[in-house]
């Protein structure tokens, strides 16, 4: 069972990326629990309303996401992911730049599949 757990977490960041990069509310809203935070590198906080609506305005803009290193840890109902992606973008009015982006999530399983409460940026 611990198994198809991990591969269910490490689809959820990369579902996470793709909703990002196409610009899929529906997916994020699947892949995101309710009570969702992203902390951006810069220390700002989002909830998942304001990260939804920054997505779909442009505020911010995601290309591309290469993929580089994926490490998830099971804690029974929890898990934390550590994702390290070459990520091409265009965040907060800047300039399209490539990023080499760490993210750590946190997921807890709810009744149906895993769901990601928080995501906190960093670079590698």
């Amino acid at each position: 069972m611990a198994e198809i757990d991990r591969q269910i977490i490490e689809t959820r960041y990369r579902q996470l990326y793709d909703g990002m990069v196409r610009k899929d509310i529906t997916l994020l809203n699947e892949v995101l629990d309710s009570a969702f935070v992203l902390r951006h590198m810069t220390g700002l906080r989002q909830s998942k309303a304001a990260f939804l609506r920054a997505i779909e305005d442009g505020t911010l803009n995601y290309f591309s996401a290469d993929h580089r290193d994926i490490q998830a840890e099971l804690h029974g109902d929890t898990a934390v992911l550590d994702g390290k992606s070459v990520v091409s973008a265009a965040v907060f009015g800047g300039g399209r730049s490539t990023w080499r982006l760490q993210l750590r999530l946190t997921l807890i399983r709810g009744e149906d599949t895993w769901r990601i409460t928080e995501a906190k940026a960093s670079t590698f």
